[in-house]
């Protein structure tokens, strides 16, 4: 028996000619009802997910992956090496020691650890001014994206008394002398900073001397974000209405006032490097796998530097004293070489196959290049590049850190056919080891934002292998596999090709025999929660169990609610005429049926202020009253937010709740 759950009949409102019902709208406040609701919900699923079968065997695994220890990518400030090192505490700390063979003894700068009982306190940020005298740093608290700034200095290991609060998105930018950064910051919510719609967005100044905050630039749109960029003479910034791809380049000395405008662009457009009085800046712009473009700041025609590639996607470019280095993605495994001034092609760097580059770190400033490169089970190596140029002088790998955990697999290529003809890939990861015929597999998407699922390590991931089962990731339309032209095809009136393209994928995987619908488990996180949370709404058959993470469920009403509103861009604005057209006949709350259900696992944070867990409350509801089959569980962290931050302890009780969760449903007993 499902928890009671008020429904508002009365809650009916036109929306572009469309009637639609939201009877569980309440469960988007705050207040006694809805913690009463949460926690009920957790009553019933606690008891449930606790007596899984294989949950201790999970708990074991992710244990012992989680508390091996990780290893950031380091870079150069000021003589010294930074970095984020973890020993399996709750959160990373930042470190700092003199050489790459050093790090494994450095000094802890800032341990976020000690500042809560619970491990939910979470660097999000840190940069060294240019000597490495002073620390900006940034903590967010219980997995919210907003951020709290404050500097210390690294003689005395103590803190200025200067704070910012209320930032988001950005990390801070020192200025000129290391004395002032900027930072992009949002007026104090007036109401509940984890609902409320995120206000106008500002670029700031602060002193940390005199703690006097000055604000740089106020956008005529509210809804202009902006990253931003500064070497010795320059300010610029990049500016966006929301994740819209135009882009406004501007750029000022740091003695004017005045900003000028040097790229009015159509599409997005980065910062690498002020060379000559211009900017290197890579874009998408008339290059849907990406260029990168040289553009005079002082007035002139911009020129080409590097031009777009015939089948690789432009993923980073990073300027070096002398000279370039460009991370390319070929059919969603990464690639690196270095580039000459002039833009011609120099030494590949030897990163190694099917691996994905999590960390690039080069400066115009140095010789050295730093790369941190994952694969699926495992964490993967930390790498330091010494060139001249396009010529690769030296490369050194630096050694895993004792008590390094790996998850012995084979990764192949599998490439389904999509219901209008398109190849789709995806990666299958399989253990050693594995027996002969059909298994367990966890399906994992996303498909959205021009994000690319390449070989990167998650926990989940390694957990799932580690207990003998098969996992399948797969490269769908809406992400940033195969370039712009792939991203597009899945926005907006064409998302629903992105479900057909996960249709695909799963039923390849069943015609091959890699699994049965039996032993299929789907899972997403976001915009793949949503993914989940429509593949189960449209093709309930297809499916052993779903797990929908922390999802954008509400596709009427995501965007009113904190930063839901720069997602338009992928989804389309529902107060756009015609835009409910399409979003209505994919929106999982508004497509439950009184159909029979997989096993659904639905989960989320109640502090997540970007995805917020009212959609996870009202699809729970809905399907817990319409829906047939089941079980239909959630499960609500009660100290957690999109993910970002999560502490260690937190990881371990989520990821073996899904992981049990989907064994059970597919017939997976985990093996040691």
């Amino acid at each position: 028996m499902y928890p009671a759950a008020r429904r508002d009949e009365s809650a009916v409102e036109e929306l572009q000619g469309h009637r639609v019902a939201d009877p569980y709208r309440w469960l988007e406040g705050d207040g006694e009802e809805v913690r009463a609701f949460v926690e009920a919900q957790n009553a019933l699923s606690r008891p449930i997910l606790d007596a899984l079968p294989g949950r201790p065997a999970f708990v074991d695994m992710l244990e012992r992956v989680l508390s091996a220890p990780t290893r950031g990518c380091p870079f150069e400030r000021g003589g010294w090496l930074f970095a984020l090192h973890n020993d399996g505490d709750d959160q990373p700390r930042v470190v700092r020691a003199r050489s790459l063979d050093a790090l494994e003894r450095a000094e802890t700068l800032i341990d976020p650890n000690t500042l809560t009982d619970d491990g939910t306190a979470a660097v999000t940020a840190f940069v060294p001014n240019r000597d490495a005298s002073l620390l900006a740093y940034a903590i967010s608290e219980a997995g919210s994206d907003w951020m709290t700034i404050r500097v210390r200095d690294l003689a005395t290991g103590c803190d200025l008394p200067t704070e910012v609060r209320w930032a988001k998105w950005n990390h801070p930018v020192w200025l000129p002398g290391g004395r002032a950064f900027t930072y992009w910051g949002y007026p104090e919510p007036s109401g509940n900073a984890l609902t409320q719609e995120q206000g106008r967005g500002a670029l700031h100044s602060l002193d940390v001397d005199t703690g006097e905050v000055r604000t740089v630039w106020v956008p005529d749109d509210p809804r202009t974000m902006a990253i931003h960029f500064a070497d010795d003479e320059w300010l610029l910034i990049f500016a966006r209405r929301g994740m819209d791809r135009a882009t406004q380049v501007f750029a000022r000395r740091h003695d004017e006032e005045e900003l000028r405008l040097v790229v009015d662009g159509q599409a997005p457009w980065w910062p690498v490097a002020v060379r000559d009085q211009a900017l290197v800046c890579g874009t998408v712009e008339g290059a849907p796998r990406g260029r990168v473009m040289v553009v005079p700041l002082e007035g002139g025609h911009a020129r080409q530097l590097v031009g777009e590639h015939a089948s690789d996607v432009l993923q980073d470019f990073a300027a070096t004293a002398t000279g370039y280095v460009a991370h390319y993605m070929a059919d969603a495994q990464s690639r690196a070489l270095l580039v000459e001034l002039d833009g011609a092609p120099g030494d590949p760097l030897p990163v190694g196959d099917g691996v994905s580059i999590v960390g690039l770190e080069a400066s115009v400033h140095s010789e050295a290049v730093y790369l941190a490169t994952t694969q699926f089970c495992e964490r993967g190596d930390r790498h330091l590049a010494r060139v001249d140029g396009g010529a690769l002088l030296d490369w050194a790998t630096a050694p895993r850190p004792d008590g390094t955990v790996e998850v012995p697999a084979t990764t192949r290529r599998v490439r389904a056919t999509s219901n209008d003809g398109v190849e789709v890939p995806a990666f299958v990861v399989e253990p050693e080891g594995r027996p002969a015929g059909p298994r367990p597999v966890l399906l994992w998407g996303y498909g959205g934002f021009d994000i690319a699922l390449t070989p990167e390590f998650r926990a989940i991931f390694a957990g799932w292998v580690a207990a003998g089962g098969t996992l399948a990731v797969a490269n769908l339309r809406g992400g940033g596999e195969y370039g712009e032209d792939w991203h597009d095809a899945g926005t907006k009136a064409r998302k629903q090709q992105v479900f057909d393209d996960l249709y695909a994928v799963a039923e390849h995987l069943v015609d091959t025999g890699i699994t049965t619908h039996g032993q299929l488990a789907l899972h997403g996180r976001s915009n793949g929660g949503l993914l989940a949370g429509a593949a189960l709404t449209q093709r309930p058959e297809l499916w052993a169990a779903v797990l929908p993470g922390v999802g954008v469920l509400d596709m009427l009403r995501y965007h009113r609610f904190t930063i839901g509103w720069a997602w338009t861009r992928d989804y389309g604005d529902p107060d756009e005429p015609g835009v409910v057209d399409y979003l209505l006949p994919y929106s999982p709350l508004h497509n439950v049926r009184p159909v029979t259900y997989p096993p659904t696992l639905i989960t989320t944070g109640d502090h997540d202020d970007r995805v917020v867990p009212a959609h996870s409350y009202k699809f729970a509801a809905e399907l817990q009253h319409t829906g047939k089959g089941g079980p239909i569980l959630l499960a609500v962290d009660t100290r957690a937010g999109h993910g970002a931050g999560k502490p260690k302890h937190a990881q371990v009780d989520e990821f073996a709740d899904q992981l049990a969760f989907a064994a059970q449903h597919t017939g997976l007993s985990p093996r040691n």
